[in-house]
This record gives C-alpha cells, structure tokens and sequence, in this order.
C-alpha cells in the first residue's frame, strides 16, 4: 500500500517561513505528479503548487513568488518551501501523488493526512 507522510507544519510569525516535506513509501515504481494543496477552516480545499515528474511546476496566483515546489531525485519526496507566510496562509496542507505504479497496482491518486500550519499576525 503506498502511503504520504507529510511533515514540517507547526506556527510561525507573518513574514517567517517553513518548508514542508511529503515522503511517499510502498514499492513505488514512478509518480507522475506531486501536489499541495490546502483548506482552510470553513472553505473548500485548493490547490498550492504542482510538479510533474519532468519537474514542470504549477502554482496558486496567491502563492507566486512565494512558495517554491521541489522533489527529490527518486521523485517520491516533495517539499514546498514557503516564504514571505501570510495569515491567510494559515490551513492543513495536504500532499496529493497522482498517477502512482507501484509493485502491486496502480493508483489514480493519494493523499497524505495534512500537516497544519498556523501563520500569526
């Protein structure tokens, strides 16, 4: 079973900055895509940031400039490294794989639990 397990959420000051991390596990061959997305509390979950196995990025017009998407050079880790925080930042993130082959099946997508990150003003 392929799992994501997010981590590096916690509280911060506006301005400061945090990098999350999403580290995938379960006899994976290859993930297409990697993804952040968020929710704050009382709206719908949205999309941060995006990286294809071919490293091509997508980001959220509020996050631009701001937050930068990474993976490893296996490609089962992603990280966002967020800077400049601002309070409306302040949600659970959640990492998305898509497209997953592992030794057993394939997976259309998996998310990971969310980690919460809090930014005061």
């Amino acid at each position: 079973q392929v799992t994501l397990v997010e981590s590096g959420g916690g509280l911060v000051q506006a301005g400061g900055s945090l990098r999350l991390s999403c580290a995938a596990s379960g006899n994976i061959f290859s993930i297409n895509t990697m993804g952040w997305y968020r929710q704050a509390p009382g709206k719908e979950r949205e999309l941060v940031a995006q990286i294809t196995s071919d490293s091509i990025t997508n980001y959220a017009d509020s996050v631009k400039g701001r937050f930068t998407i990474s993976r490893d050079y296996a490609k089962t880790t992603a990280y966002l490294q967020m800077n400049s925080l601002e309070p409306e930042d302040t949600a659970v993130y959640y990492c998305r794989a898509g497209d997953v082959v592992a030794v057993l099946r394939k997976y259309l997508e998996v998310w990971g639990q969310g980690t919460l990150v809090t930014v005061s003003s």
